[in-house]
């Protein structure tokens, strides 16, 4: 789900082995997913002039790299719901990947892009969405994706000592009220996975869910890994993460930039992001501003 470092929280320990949220349709199960995945990226790499900084295919006729993302732009994803300071693991990737594809930092430029418009077919006015945007065979049918960038689990927050917090397995979830973000796959992952007895509780952002928790409206809610630990930490010190679990297959859920279909570019983000892989710089982003999930049980 997308419900969304040094985190800003000297209690968070620095590492990561985690996925996710983000966000999927809320119509229709993606569980069912090609083994082969043919469509799920578009060409892994690009020839080498293609990928000259004067060659590139962008949107903005001055030259600018055209970033989108949504608002509020949640940690620990970014800080401060400014994409433009280079804070928070997705911003900190974005500048990577700009810098090796040779823009400077004043050469970015950041749109606003609700979540559930990323993916919707038809022409972007973005070169790439960066977003907690889970790959999957679905919504690559209208938009493409770079490899992935990052991995993660689904997880479950529930206030603590509530029925919520008592869970031990999926199943023990069955007749609570459950609730997570729209569009998103901990949305999916409720419906498909777990599959309550009573329909979840569709919030419109992170922010609407993390209210209703409080109020007492849901028993727990959805979200990624990396998004549960901030919120358990800092947005809401009285919940707790009950567990985490992965999709249906077994495969960790990877978030992907997104391109309008057919964009070029792609190979040559998926070249920049194998180079920041190889020389260790999105694994140094990883530990800094993601937290270490170690201790997170696993919900059977």
């Amino acid at each position: 789900m997308r419900l969304r470092s040094s985190l800003a929280v000297a209690a968070l320990p620095l590492l990561l082995a985690t996925v996710a949220c983000a966000p999927e349709s809320d119509g229709g199960s993606t569980t069912a997913q090609d083994p082969a995945a043919s469509d799920t990226t578009a060409a892994s790499s690009a020839p080498a002039d293609a990928c000259a900084k004067a060659n590139l295919p962008l949107v903005a006729s001055d030259g600018m790299l055209t970033v989108g993302t949504d608002s509020p732009a949640y940690e620990p994803w970014f800080v401060d719901n400014d994409p433009q300071n280079g804070k928070g693991f997705e911003s900190a990737v974005a500048y990577a990947v700009a810098e090796q594809l040779g823009f400077s930092a004043d050469e970015v430029m950041w749109v606003k892009v609700p979540f559930n418009k990323s993916y919707a077919p038809g022409p972007k006015d973005f070169d790439f969405d960066i977003n907690q945007i889970s790959i999957t065979p679905q919504r690559a049918k209208v938009v493409d994706f770079s490899d992935g960038y990052y991995q993660a689990a689904q997880a479950v927050i529930a206030l603590k000592g509530t029925a919520g917090a008592e869970a031990a397995s999926l199943a023990d979830l069955k007749d609570l009220r459950l609730g997570a973000q729209t569009g998103t796959t901990s949305l999916t992952a409720i419906r498909d996975i777990i599959q309550p007895d009573a329909d979840p509780v569709v919030f419109e952002d992170t922010n609407v869910a993390k209210q209703a928790l409080q109020n007492d409206q849901v028993d727990a809610i959805l979200a990624d890994l990396p998004t549960a630990f901030y919120i358990s930490a800092v947005e809401i010190p009285k919940s707790t993460i009950v567990g985490q679990f992965q999709p249906e297959t077994g495969q960790q859920e990877e978030f992907g930039m997104l391109f309008e279909k057919g964009n070029p570019l792609v190979g040559c983000v998926n070249e920049a992001l194998a180079a920041l892989r190889e020389d260790g710089t999105l694994d140094q982003i990883e530990q800094q501003w993601l937290s270490d999930v170690v201790n997170v049980p696993e919900l059977q």
